[in-house]
């Protein structure tokens, strides 16, 4: 079962109930307010999370979070692991 569209695994996630994000998935907009172009994507072309792309791992998804300090390999090998299932 997915959690995200990028790949974060929201039950896990640290920050979650600090910003109280209730998940991209459920909530209109990210907890931030702003757009996110991978949410965004993935919904307009009906994917549930970016490893369901065939353009996967596209520069957007690759690169998110990389200019915060963000890894971005976890989040990549998550999308991997839905997209088996």
């Amino acid at each position: 079962m997915f959690e995200s569209r990028c790949g974060v695994c929201c039950g896990s996630c640290e920050r979650k109930e600090k910003v109280k994000c209730l998940g991209c998935t459920i909530m209109e907009k990210p907890f931030w307010g702003g757009d996110c172009g991978v949410k965004t994507c993935c919904e307009e072309k009906g994917w549930d999370h970016c490893g369901e792309c065939p353009d996967f791992p596209c520069q957007m998804e690759a690169n998110m979070g990389v200019e915060m300090g963000f890894d971005p390999a976890v989040r990549l090998e998550q999308c991997r692991k839905w997209a088996e299932k």
